[in-house]
C-alpha cells in the first residue's frame, strides 16, 4: 500500500502543489491548512510521515510547537521541516527537537521526494530493525526451506496466495514454523513495505485486548499509546494462537474484523485502518468449535484461506538443510562455532522421531554446539544428545552462569540446588531465543509477568546475558 503522508502548511496552493508531487510518486497524501487541522489528521491514524511548515498564520500552535506534541506521541514518526524563513539556526534547533530533515522553501521536487523517500526507509529500518531483534531475526526464515513435497506444496500456496489480501489461517502442530510462515507470506505480499504486527493471544483480556489492538488516547502530559491495528495499516497482523482467546474475546475480535473503525481508549476520534490478518493455532480447531470453545463465525472469518504445516516427521528430507540454517543462525546471533555433521550423525537426526519438531530440532543442534568440543559432530554425539546423556564429562562442567556442575549441585540441599538448576535453565533459554521474553516464556510455559518475576527473583538480567 501507498505510504500515508501528511502535508501541513498554510498556504493551500503548498498544500496542494506538494501533494501533487506526491501522489505522481505513488504516495497517499492528506493535507491540514492549521496546526488544530494537522492534529486532528494525525489522531485519526498516525501517517507514514508528516511534512510541516514552521509558520503557520493564523494557528494555535506554530510548526516547532506541534513537532513537539507530535515527537512525544509518536517518537518513531519521521518529521519534515519546511520554511520560506529558514535559518541555520531553525534547523538546528529543528532537528535537536527530533525532526528528520529541514528544507528550505523554495524547494526542488526532486530534493523534496528524495527527502521523503530516505526520510520513510530510515523509519522503516529502524522499525524492522526493531522487529527483528524481538523475533530473533529472519534467520528463521530458514524453516520455509527444503525441498521435501510437503514444503513444496506450502511456497505454492504461499506464492498463490501471499499477494492477495485475503485472510489466512495457519495450522499445524507445536514447533512446525507457524511464524516463520505468517513473515513469509508478509514478505512476499503486496505489504511488505509496511508493518508486520504481532498480537500473542494467550493469557489475554478484555482490556489487555482493546488496550493493545485500540491504543489509548494523551491525556494531559501523557502521550497518546498507538494501538497495534494503527501501526499494521498498510500491513499485516498476525494473531498468534488465536484459539487461546476466551469466547468473550473471540465476539470482540469478529466485530472488530467486520469494522476497520475504531476509537483509542479514552478519545473519540475515529481512526480508520487498512490491515491484513493472518492467524495461527496449533489447536485442533475443528474440536473446538464442536465443543463451542471456538466460535465458528469467527472461523470463517480467519479461514479465508487455511494452510497447516507439516510437521517435520513429514519433511525428513529437509533436516539437512534446517541443521545447516539452524547452526549458521546460532553462529551469528550467539557466536558458536560452526561444526562439521558426519553423514552418520545426519542420518541419524533424520531418522529421529521429532515430536517436538522445529523447536526440538534448534534445541537438539544448540546442545550439540554448546557441549560437543569435537569440531565433527559424530553419530554418538548424536545419540547422546537425543538420549539426554550428556555423559559425565559434561556432568562435571561447570556452569558458566553458577559455576557449579552436576555433582556440585548434588552436593547443595535441595532449594540452593533447585535455585542454581534455574538460574542455568532460565539464562540458558534467555540466550536461546536472544532474550525474547516472549518466546522465552512460551516456550517454558510462563505468562511474561510471571517469568519477569522469576527473573528477578533468580537476580536474573537479560541486558548482562546478551552482552
Amino acid at each position: 500500500m501507498a505510504d500515508d503522508i501528511l502535508i501541513v502548511d498554510d498556504e493551500q496552493d503548498i498544500c496542494t502543489l506538494v501533494a501533487g508531487v506526491l501522489e505522481d510518486e505513488g504516495y497517499a497524501p492528506r493535507t491540514a491548512l492549521s496546526s488544530e487541522q494537522a492534529l486532528q489528521e494525525v489522531s485519526m491514524r498516525q501517517p507514514s510521515l508528516v511534512i510541516l511548515d514552521v509558520w503557520l498564520q493564523g494557528s494555535s500552535m506554530d510548526g516547532l510547537e506541534i513537532l513537539t506534541q507530535l515527537k512525544r506521541d509518536h517518537p518513531d514518526m519521521p518529521v519534515v521541516m519546511i520554511s520560506g524563513h529558514g535559518t541555520v539556526d531553525m534547523a538546528v534547533s529543528a532537528t535537536k527537537m527530533g525532526a528528520y530533515d529541514f528544507i528550505s522553501k523554495p524547494f526542488n521536487s526532486d530534493v523534496l521526494l528524495h527527502t521523503v523517500d530516505r526520510a520513510i526507509n530510515d523509519s522503516r529500518l529502524r522499525y524492522q530493525n526493531k522487529q527483528l531483534q524481538e523475533i530473533a531475526g529472519l534467520d528463521v526464515l530458514y524453516e520455509m526451506g527444503g525441498h521435501s513435497p510437503a514444503m513444496t506444496k506450502i511456497r505454492e500456496k504461499v506464492d498463490e496466495t501471499a499477494p492477495t489480501d485475503s485472510r489466512i489461517l495457519i495450522m499445524g502442530d507445536p514447533g512446525a514454523g507457524h511464524m516463520a510462515l505468517a513473515r513469509l507470506i508478509h514478505a512476499q505480499s503486496n505489504r511488505k513495505n509496511n508493518a508486520l504486527v504481532v498480537l500473542p493471544c494467550s493469557n489475554l483480556t478484555e482490556e489487555d485486548l482493546e488496550t493493545r489492538l485500540f491504543g489509548i488516547e494523551s491525556q494531559g502530559d501523557t502521550p497518546r499509546q498507538v494501538g497495534l491495528l494503527e501501526q499494521a495499516h498498510g500491513g499485516t497482523l498476525v494473531l498468534d494462537e488465536v484459539t487461546d482467546m476466551s469466547l468473550a474475546l473471540q465476539r470482540k475480535i469478529v466485530r472488530i474484523l467486520h469494522n476497520t473503525k475504531f476509537q483509542r481508549l479514552g478519545g473519540d476520534t475515529t481512526v480508520e485502518v487498512n490491515v491484513r490478518v493472518i492467524s495461527t493455532t496449533t489447536k485442533d480447531i475443528q474440536s473446538l468449535i464442536t465443543s463451542k470453545d471456538f466460535s465458528e463465525d469467527l472461523y470463517f472469518r480467519l479461514n479465508v484461506v487455511g494452510i497447516t504445516m507439516p510437521p517435520l516427521n513429514e519433511r525428513r528430507e529437509d533436516i539437512p538443510m534446517l541443521v545447516d540454517g539452524i547452526m549458521g543462525a546460532l553462529g551469528r546471533r550467539r557466536g558458536y562455532a560452526l561444526k562439521v555433521i558426519s553423514p552418520t550423525a545426519m542420518m541419524a537426526l533424520r531418522n529421529h522421531q521429532w515430536d517436538g519438531n522445529l523447536w526440538a530440532l534448534d534445541n537438539v543442534v544448540e546442545r550439540l554446539l554448546l557441549h560437543i568440543s569435537e569440531s565433527e559432530i559424530t553419530v554418538d554425539h548424536v545419540q547422546s544428545v537425543l538420549s539426554g546423556e550428556t555423559g559425565a564429562d559434561f556432568l562435571k562442567n561447570e556452569s558458566p552462569v553458577t559455576g557449579k556442575g552436576f555433582e556440585s549441585c548434588m552436593a547443595e540441599p535441595l532449594k540452593q540446588a533447585r535455585e542454581l538448576f534455574e538460574i542455568d535453565y532460565f539464562t540458558f533459554q534467555l540466550k536461546r531465543f536472544n532474550g525474547n521474553i516472549s518466546r522465552t516464556a512460551e516456550f517454558v510455559g510462563m505468562d511474561r509477568a510471571a517469568l519477569h518475576r522469576k527473573l528477578k527473583g533468580l537476580s536474573i538480567d537479560v541486558k548482562n546475558i546478551l552482552s
